[in-house]
């Protein structure tokens, strides 16, 4: 064993443990610790027994076995345990050290973080970390992001450590300065609860309306991930569909349906919110889960409220087949609108994404990896000014393709009073985009008779405004501009 860690991690929670075994097993040696001590010693005495790792029982302790510069990284949990880390660190570290958070953090955070850090003299990176338990200890998407400085030094370690594709190239490069790693993180997860929703209203109308129970549905899961859906979400929940309980019936049937989550899906749909970037099937697929939550008051509602009783006649098979296009079309216009938050947001922050190169880090190790992707890092291989997904002809082939399938399954859903947020407000998103006119000329003429915010005019050059005074009461001072 080397006298000197290559690098240090903080945090052997379920990530930080499985982390550094696949660290350990890529050829580092790795320094460990964590704020509860006891635990060091369960992990080197357990699953690090025998293996190249240094415990420390301090932060001192720690610090000093890293080797210069040193590369400490933290996966502990978002918000202030990991600005109490950088505080404890900041004075047992040197110039030109490197503080590395791995975990969840909101890019906000971590804007703030790269500058403090920086100012004291030291390299920040802000990485997120995708792939769950399996991923971590198997090779991860990572998506580092901070001080420019700190990459070369951290390079080598991490595309060591990450899932790979393609024969041999790493799910992992640099993405930015300051916050961009976690904001593509934090897409990445809002992407991950449109999946998700997606997958969840195609099991609900297959149940509800189809008739089929959890192992019939399994059936076709499977088919579908041999196609253009083949992804680990759909691979998970062809998995999950057939697995029995211990009295033989699907233990999916017996889980309480209320669904949660972390706050990264609400994040990316405020920050949509704040850059004006119409998100909404991210947007709607986190107030499902917030819809979900509300077990008790859903439970009063169905003993008063009554809907349409599903009822389904026309062709089984047919229906199967447009649900599928139908995903297809939704999942679409969700990396469509992820892309289009990135871009606004790179604008907003000086950022130089990679957005082909996003889709590389994603296609490996991560919760949304899928075939898919590869066929994003190829429209903007095409394409690197691409403005949207949806004008590559590839994808603009396959959601128009899509589109009778999927109005299809979206009419049975309403008539048949089952709930699918994410497929319909995917299609209104669709046929608002290819709209050339939309009808916010009258909410225009509405803003202006109540609140004299002006308007422009389509014989007239755009940056003109214009105020009518509608009632003839009114007087002629208009309100201010402004754009969202």
């Amino acid at each position: 064993m080397k006298e000197k860690a290559d690098i240090g991690l903080i945090g052997l929670a379920v990530m930080g443990e499985n982390l550094v075994l696949n660290m350990e097993s890529n050829g580092y040696t790795v320094a460990v610790f964590n704020r509860t001590v006891a635990k060091v010693d369960q992990f080197l005495e357990g699953r690090g027994k025998g293996k190249n790792f240094i415990g420390a029982h301090s932060l001192e302790e720690f610090v000093a076995s890293i080797e210069r510069p040193r590369k400490v990284m933290m996966l502990v949990k978002a918000g202030k345990p990991v600005d109490d880390f950088i505080e404890l660190l900041l004075p047992l570290l040197e110039q030109g050290d490197i503080i590395i958070d791995g975990g969840n953090s909101h890019f906000p955070d971590s804007i703030r973080r790269t500058k403090y850090v920086e100012s004291k003299g030291l390299l920040y990176v802000g990485t997120g970390v995708s792939g769950g338990e399996e991923g971590a200890l198997k090779g991860p998407s990572m998506m580092p992001g901070g001080s420019p400085a700190a990459w070369p030094h951290v390079k080598e370690i991490f595309q060591a450590v990450a899932a790979k594709v393609d024969d041999g190239v790493p799910c992992c490069d640099w993405v930015g300065e300051n916050g961009a790693g976690h904001f593509v993180k934090m897409v990445h997860n809002g992407i991950e609860y449109g999946d998700m929703q997606i997958i969840n209203e195609a099991y609900h109308l297959m149940k509800d309306v189809l008739g089929m129970d959890a192992f019939d549905q399994h059936e076709v899961f499977k088919q579908w991930n041999k196609g253009v859906l083949d992804s680990y979400l759909i691979e998970i929940t062809t998995d999950i569909l057939a697995y029995k309980d211990e009295d033989g019936s699907p233990l999916v049937e017996k889980i309480l349906d209320t669904a949660g989550q972390k706050g990264t899906g609400k994040w990316t749909a405020v920050t949509a919110l704040d850059l004006g970037i119409p998100l909404t099937l991210i947007g709607e697929s986190v107030f499902s889960r917030c819809l979900s939550a509300q077990k008790d008051l859903r439970v009063k509602a169905s003993k008063v409220l009554s809907g349409k009783k599903p009822e389904f006649r026309g062709d089984k098979q047919q229906f199967i087949g447009d649900l599928e296009k139908a995903i297809y079309g939704a999942k679409i216009i969700s990396y469509a609108q992820g892309y289009d938050l990135m871009m606004e947001a790179a604008r907003e922050y000086g950022w130089n994404l990679n957005y082909g190169g996003i889709a590389l880090m994603w296609r490996g190790g991560c919760i949304i990896r899928s075939r898919f992707l590869g066929d994003i890092k190829k429209a903007f291989d095409n394409n690197p000014s691409l403005e949207n997904l949806l004008l590559d002809p590839f994808f603009k082939e396959a959601v128009q393709t899509a589109q009778e399938s999927w109005r299809r399954v979206c009419a049975t859903a309403l008539l048949n009073g089952i709930p699918v947020p994410a497929l319909t407000s995917a299609l209104n998103y669709f046929d608002g985009f290819r709209s050339e006119r939309l009808p916010a000329n009258l909410l225009q003429a509405q803003r202006d008779f109540f609140g004299a915010h002006q308007y422009e005019r389509v014989d007239r050059p755009r940056g003109e405004f214009f105020h009518t005074n509608w009632t003839g009461h009114g007087g002629d001072t208009a309100s201010t501009t402004y754009d969202v």
